[in-house]
């Protein structure tokens, strides 16, 4: 008989007889089972009673074993009926125990895993990182999740195949992490190129109640908004919910000297592009003159007519064209007497130093009635003050839709270094607003004065900028209506608060000469104490 046989005889009569000693032993194992749960039971029963109850317990106990050893047969009445209990206790199988419960982290991490192989993963590659058939520790190297279960940092290895240098593919990426680690956050992707690495890293939401004020910046200082911690090199105080904190702010700096003299801001309707121009406003008119130019005509800057030190307020094609011409021959003059006052020798006049701003809301509205009456386009005449704006201290701000960049002139394009982009913006948009790509995708819904800002060549950092509403709109709440006319110059005190202490008043006329020195020519004041200035008004 050959080897196998014999040993497939062997395996059945040992299945046989393993049968045979089951059936066999199946009773004892049914009351084993009943006994084991009587001692368990016993066991709690005991640990649940309290110490103070324990001897007395086992008196009774050894009591009622007495009686039973005491009564005819009573030993073997109370074995059948321990047996009897514990067949009975025992005639079920041991419940299987429950499963484990799965692990959300590892169940959201296999989610996007799942999500990024499509658009990680090659066919014709042998060894993929991402497959359908792996799991996402062979691609994700660090993770970490807040408390409330969300995804909060991710790192992660890509194949080196990918396109990591095309916009359009790193913003299928990044489209797809939001998507399934929440579109509520904004989140900031950091690719490693050298290394095929990816960074994700979700950001904690900025302050939305730092409401307009005096901040704490120096003459041609403009404090856009703030934005995170390690976004900006320093902090300064803020009137935060009743309290005063440090909030790190994105300050922009004007005047000759500086590399970024002009603004363009750029956002999505109803995020405040509007409010970023009363609040530059705010901020300039302690220490120069102001030219508005509303190009929607709703009437956003009303607040600012009137006021010192603001020469128009221009809502219509005609007023912003005589407006803007005026700038143009206000730029040449200054850039004239500066020029003749450094062949002099001597100091220039206080009207010319004074900072001339050009506020420009929506010019590209204007620029569409120009070409439609066949008249100038408003921006051709921000050109002069664009390129020598800097030289003559005049600044240009223009804000505008993000849908009408293409609307804008490349002069404006070419000449304002300084950009800001608010409200939630595509990959597209965001490039075309900062002029560099943006490596935070924005949140879906992001509130009010929420954007980015970029000054000169550094990078994009977050913005929100302070709450500046129209103190006219009556809708708007009333703590913010009377922090914006607490910083308006000269208030009407039948309707508006008393001017606070702080800011400085405005001279009724120049200053007087310093005296002469012992040649003849007149003194230079070098202090650092504010210059008085005059006004020179619009022609």
């Amino acid at each position: 008989m050959p080897l196998n046989r014999h040993l497939s005889k062997g395996r059945v009569m040992a299945r046989t007889a393993g049968d045979h000693a089951s059936d066999m032993f199946a009773p004892l194992t049914v009351i084993g089972r009943g006994l084991r749960h009587h001692v368990g039971w016993a066991k709690g029963r005991w640990l649940a009673t309290p110490k103070e109850r324990r001897g007395p317990t086992v008196f009774l106990v050894a009591a009622m074993l007495l009686g039973i050893y005491l009564l005819p047969h009573g030993l073997l009445f109370a074995l059948v009926a321990l047996m009897a209990s514990a067949a009975w206790a025992g005639r079920a199988p041991k419940a299987p125990s429950a499963p484990p419960e799965p692990d959300v982290a590892d169940t959201k991490l296999s989610a996007l895993y799942a999500a990024l192989t499509p658009y990680l993963a090659a066919p014709e590659d042998l060894n993929p990182l991402y497959h359908h058939e792996r799991g996402h520790k062979d691609a994700f190297r660090a993770w970490e999740f807040d408390g409330e279960g969300r995804l909060s940092r991710l790192e992660l290895d890509y194949p080196a195949y990918f396109t990591d240098t095309e916009p359009a593919a790193r913003a299928r990426i990044e489209q797809v992490v939001q998507g399934k680690a929440g579109r509520a956050r904004e989140y900031r992707f950091d690719w490693d190129e050298e290394s095929n690495k990816l960074r994700i890293t979700a950001l904690p939401p900025l302050s939305t109640d730092i409401a307009a004020q005096r901040f704490v910046a120096a003459p041609g200082e403009i404090v856009l908004g703030f934005t995170d911690e390690d976004g900006s090199a320093r902090t300064i105080p803020v009137g935060q919910g009743g309290a005063i904190t440090q909030q790190p702010p994105v300050v922009w700096r004007t005047g000759p000297r500086s590399a970024e003299p002009h603004l363009l801001a750029l956002g999505v309707a109803g995020y405040g592009t509007s409010s970023l121009i009363r609040s530059i406003a705010l901020q300039a008119l302690p220490f120069g003159d102001l030219v508005v130019i509303d190009g929607a005509g709703a009437g956003e800057h009303a607040c600012l007519v009137n006021r010192p030190g603001v020469h128009t307020v221009e809502t219509s094609l005609h007023g912003a064209l005589a407006a803007l011409e005026w700038a143009t021959q206000e730029t040449e003059r200054r850039l004239a007497a500066l020029n003749a006052s450094r062949h002099a020798g001597s100091a220039p006049p206080e009207d010319v130093t004074r900072p001339l701003w050009l506020l420009l809301d929506h010019p590209t509205e204007l620029s569409e009635l120009a070409h439609a009456e066949g008249r100038p386009d408003p921006q051709d005449l921000l050109e002069l003050p664009l390129r020598h704006g800097r030289a003559a201290r005049v600044t240009v701000v223009i804000a505008d839709d993000v849908e009408a960049r293409h609307r804008i002139t490349p002069t404006v394009r070419a000449t304002t270094r300084a950009r800001v982009l608010l409200g939630p913006a595509g990959p597209e948009e965001g490039f075309a607003a900062l002029g560099a790509p943006l490596d935070i995708v924005p949140a879906a819904h992001a509130p009010a004065g929420r954007g980015y800002a970029r000054i000169g060549n550094s990078a994009p950092v977050r913005l929100q900028v302070p709450a500046t509403v129209d103190p006219l709109d009556e809708e708007a709440p009333a703590q913010l209506r009377e922090a914006v006319i607490a910083l308006l110059p000269h208030r009407d005190t039948r309707t508006e608060a008393a001017a606070p202490v702080d800011v400085p008043p405005r001279p009724s006329g120049p200053p007087p000469m310093p005296p002469a020195d012992a040649g003849g020519r007149p003194g230079v004041d070098l202090g650092k104490e504010h210059t008085p200035l005059r006004f020179r008004p619009l022609a």
